[in-house]
């Protein structure tokens, strides 16, 4: 049987001080962690950032942080994998995940995006401060359009979609949390997210133009595999719509929901996420099963993970 395959690049939530251990065993996944100069992406060393909390949280080290560790992942993926079933059918990531994803495409160089990772993440940041005390904030459990109503009320955003009654909503502290308190009477469930700010919002708006010049100075390509657009959730055409959809989604809310169901759509029967966690591969196992969905983070190794998706062909 052909491996129909999907790479699924998560982003923030799960980074952990371990999250570099599985990588750090390969040598060509240490190889490009060393060719991709982390530390001088980051504000502190690599080590000191993963066991500081604070620091492993803060926005300007997460995003390289996350990059990284999925390009370092794929780079010593891709050479069994090919071998194994060829190009991947589908690529796609979810928030900041969306840059490893371009990479793993083939739309711009692994090494550079860790350092387009970094100056994005500069931007946001700096884009946060005209309005400080923003963050995201998980809904579930009340239809979409309830919650979508709800937010416009109290100046807040949907940042994703996740499902009919689940999404990430983005906005100040204050008005996520006016929200909070009238979707927990309608009987929703909330929980505010490790996020320092509103992604996929307007909030974002002062970020685009610097993120946009960085990106055009890498002068993407079209993609290879279908590259699935956060904004859309369909394939990306070429290599101008690459670089506009990428900058879309910093204030565009992301349809990670449409990005599942195109991946049934389009015939995807296994899906491995890069990681750190799990939860893209969860949500597409709920929505999809008839998929075989796991994550890195599930396996002890990197030949684990290959042993269970040659185990998909049989």
């Amino acid at each position: 049987m052909s491996l129909r395959l999907a790479i699924l690049c998560p982003g923030q939530g799960a980074q952990h001080a371990g999250m570099f251990d599985l990588l750090r065993d390969d040598p060509v996944a240490s190889a490009f962690l060393r060719q991709s100069d982390l530390s001088s992406h980051l504000q502190a060393v690599v080590e000191t950032v993963l066991n500081d909390p604070a620091q492993l949280y803060a926005n300007r080290n997460a995003q390289p942080l996350i990059v990284a560790a999925q390009l370092a992942a794929w780079q010593a993926l891709r050479e069994p994998l090919a071998a194994l079933a060829g190009a991947p059918l589908v690529v796609a990531g979810y928030s900041v995940g969306e840059l490893a994803a371009y990479a793993v495409a083939g739309v711009i160089d692994p090494a550079e995006t860790v350092a387009l990772a970094a100056r994005r993440a500069a931007a946001m940041t700096e884009a946060a401060r005209t309005q400080p005390e923003q963050g995201l904030m998980s809904i579930g459990g009340v239809a979409l359009s309830v919650a979508q109503e709800c937010l416009a009320r109290h100046d807040g955003y949907v940042a994703i979609v996740t499902g009919e009654d689940t999404l990430i909503a983005g906005g100040a502290g204050t008005a996520l949390q006016a929200a909070a308190d009238e979707l927990a009477a309608a009987g929703a469930r909330t929980s505010s997210l490790p996020v320092g700010l509103a992604s996929h919002t307007p909030l974002m708006q002062a970020a685009t133009g610097a993120f946009a010049a960085e990106l055009a100075a890498l002068q993407p390509r079209s993609p290879g595999p279908a590259l699935l657009a956060g904004v859309t959730g369909q394939a990306i055409a070429d290599a101008v719509q690459a670089q506009a959809l990428l900058v879309r989604q910093l204030v565009e809310p992301i349809q990670w929901a449409g990005c599942m169901d195109a991946m049934a759509e389009r015939g995807v029967t296994v899906a491995l996420e890069l990681g750190p966690g799990a939860a893209l591969s969860r949500m597409l196992r709920e929505r999809h099963p008839q998929m075989a969905c796991r994550s890195l983070a599930d396996f002890r190794s990197l030949s684990g993970a290959l042993a269970w998706l040659r185990r998909q062909t049989d």
